[in-house]
């Protein structure tokens, strides 16, 4: 079967951080590929002022993933899908021959109990926690990890992760990169600008994003 990790993110930019994440996973989980799972809408952010446009947001993670076993999506808006529950439950039914197991930092996971159906998005997909320098104690000690802490693999049984029924959840640390979205927002506000006149086709469904 094909092997997938998907990272969600509004990808506000897209950076380089995003990259060797997603380098670092395929390599760590004997991965076929990254779906970089680019949100219309974070729920959890709400309508954040300076969320650069979906088209604009895709088209920079679509360069950045370039040249690599990459693919830039904005699948939510063709399933009709704003939550990752359901997101992955959309997934799972259109890929039957494909193993998807979820990407997220641990930040993500310090705020996880906050998710919709969070216990059911562990029940669906096994996950891997990318360590993330000053989340790790937080995320350790998160509503979430109490529930999670009891399907804990170890990190030497990673390249098994297909083998696993989930609820399952592997923690891997590597090298952080300091690259922030935030920053480059800061640095250069206009950035999605560079962007306005491309209309970039979906990395999976091949579908044009107005």
């Amino acid at each position: 079967m094909k092997t997938v990790g998907l990272l969600g993110g509004s990808f506000n930019p897209a950076h380089g951080g995003h990259r060797r994440i997603s380098r670092f996973a395929l390599d760590a989980l004997g991965l076929d590929e990254v779906w970089w799972l680019v949100s219309p809408g974070n729920p959890l952010k709400g309508g954040a002022p300076d969320m650069a446009p979906l088209r604009a947001r895709l088209a920079s993670a679509q360069l950045m993933a370039s040249g690599f076993p990459i693919r830039a999506t904005a699948i939510e808006t063709v399933l009709g899908t704003r939550y990752t529950v359901d997101t992955l439950r959309a997934l799972v039914r259109l890929y039957p021959k494909t193993r998807f197991i979820w990407l997220m930092g641990a930040d993500n996971l310090g705020q996880f109990h906050r998710w919709r159906d969070w216990r059911k998005i562990a029940q669906i997909v096994t996950i891997a926690v990318i360590a993330r320098p000053g989340y790790d104690r937080h995320a350790r000690a998160s509503p979430a990890m109490g529930w999670l802490r009891r399907f804990v693999r170890p990190p030497s049984q990673k390249l098994n992760w297909t083998t696993w029924r989930p609820p399952a959840l592997v923690q891997l640390r590597f090298r952080p990169d300091p690259t922030s979205a935030t920053r480059l927002r800061q640095a250069d506000p206009h950035w999605h600008r560079a962007f306005a006149h491309r209309v970039p086709r979906d990395g999976v469904t091949r579908l044009p994003v107005p």
